[in-house]
């Protein structure tokens, strides 16, 4: 199961105690943040956590599974996300 914005959300309320409204706000708020960062082109890097990076996508040849149809698919820039070594290796139980 993946973890939702209002489970994120319950995290902050429930361990920092802020407000629901005010939990709420930052995950928004922060999320806001990282958005605009990635739209305009920057990496966004979280020490211990790893690495949000754009990248861009050359044009290349497609399909069409549906139809069988060959297509091109247009250049396009998309995120990818890089963990740290700490992350790694907590993942990895070591």
């Amino acid at each position: 199961m993946a973890l939702t914005k209002v489970q994120l959300v319950e995290s902050i309320h429930n361990q920092i105690g802020f407000t629901q409204k005010r939990s709420s706000e930052i995950v928004e708020t922060l999320l806001e943040i990282i958005k605009g960062t990635l739209a305009s082109g920057e990496d966004v890097l979280v020490s211990g956590f790893g690495k949000f990076c754009v990248k861009q996508k050359d044009e290349r040849r497609g399909r069409n599974p549906a139809t069988g149809e060959d297509l091109m698919l247009a250049q396009r820039k998309v995120v990818i996300f890089k963990c740290s070594g700490k992350l790694r290796n907590r993942i990895n139980g070591q």
